[in-house]
């Protein structure tokens, strides 16, 4: 089991106008200016290194028992699939969604059913008790929603939580892009003990080369984790645990520069999309992608057209199971992003 995303990702040639990205702009280690003192090659980190146990416990509402660190969301959403699901257990996994996720479901034997996010009801999830049955073990969800980045309700997540938790299930919410939210959002972990939440510090704050992720779960869950974690991930890069705890201490302050960089490519990204007939599109008001349908034309021939005359990427739509779609990142550099807009206007 592979997944095919990850893989065009990490083997395509690159254009030079890159809107295929999903994270804000890189933000460098100058920036965070950590001295050579604070930085060690070793430590005994054990079940997680306690300072960042305790900022990232902080940051999610809980205490440190719930937590467990990982590298990165992919790590984090592996290690919580690996601790709940066994062979033939029925999986609700939304459509569309981020395709590792659906391979790793795949990879863990799980029988896979869908939770349609349909484009005609602007890919709000469908009513638990439509969905939900005496069968389903866990409920998979992306909040932000990945591809479109659109939010769902702490009303609707709820509302899934009592459902789930009647039926005896769990929900994981894989919350990454949700931190795209800043100061407004309102984190699951909150909501229940049928609640699992992944996420990490790479697409919101341009972190990602610390791989700080981690999963909240109850502590049942969390032992079960870091057990498992033993067996494929024993320890992590102490400097990266210490840079993490800088992080975290500034996290505000760099919320803010990624704050105020998607709110001026989303001023671009509007006169972009109010000027152009041949997307159909919605809107959301936080987040990093969007998810345009291509109206009367072939969009995974235009996303290759895009890339070869005019040097500029976005992720084709397949990778979401949506071929007439495409997913355009808009937390890059500015001037690259006017400038990749302005070629994917003219390939229009």
């Amino acid at each position: 089991m592979t997944s095919e995303y990850l893989a065009w990702a990490k083997t395509r040639k690159p254009g030079r106008y890159n809107l295929a990205g999903s994270g804000v702009l890189p933000y460098t280690i100058r920036e965070l200016k950590p001295r050579i003192e604070d930085i060690e090659l070793n430590a005994d980190s054990l079940y997680g290194y306690p300072p960042l146990q305790a900022a990232i416990a902080g940051h999610c509402g809980v205490s440190e028992d719930f937590v467990v660190a990982s590298s990165g969301t992919s790590m984090a959403n592996f290690l919580a699939l690996a601790a709940l699901i066994e062979p033939g257990d029925e999986i609700l996994v939304e459509d569309p969604v981020y395709e590792p996720l659906l391979a790793a479901v795949q990879y863990f034997g799980g029988s896979i059913r869908r939770l349609k996010r349909r484009p005609e009801s602007n890919f709000q999830l469908p009513p638990p008790n439509d969905v939900i049955s005496s069968k389903t073990k866990l409920i998979i969800i992306t909040n932000l929603h990945n591809p479109t980045s659109l939010a769902v309700s702490e009303k609707t997540l709820r509302e899934y939580g009592e459902v789930a938790r009647g039926a005896g299930a769990r929900v994981l919410v894989d919350e990454v892009y949700l931190e795209c939210m800043y100061e407004k959002f309102s984190s699951a972990a909150q909501y229940g003990r049928e609640f699992v939440i992944t996420g990490s510090l790479t697409k919101a704050y341009g972190l990602g080369g610390l791989r700080c992720g981690w999963v909240v779960a109850d502590p049942v869950l969390v032992q079960r984790m870091w057990r498992i974690k033993d067996l494929i991930d024993p320890s992590a890069p102490h400097p990266a645990e210490l840079l993490s705890v800088i992080a975290f201490r500034k996290l505000k302050q760099i919320g803010e520069g990624a704050k105020a960089l998607l709110a001026r490519n989303r001023l671009l990204l509007k006169e972009f999309l109010f000027e152009c007939d041949r997307l159909e599109c919605v809107l959301p008001g936080f987040g990093t992608c969007i998810f345009p349908r291509l109206q009367g034309g072939d969009a995974e021939q235009f996303v290759e057209i895009l890339h070869e005359r005019y040097d500029t990427d976005v992720v084709p739509g397949r990778f979401f199971e949506m071929p007439d779609h495409f997913r355009l990142g808009i937390g890059g550099d500015t001037e690259m992003l006017e400038a990749g807009l302005q070629r994917l206007k003219e390939a229009l």
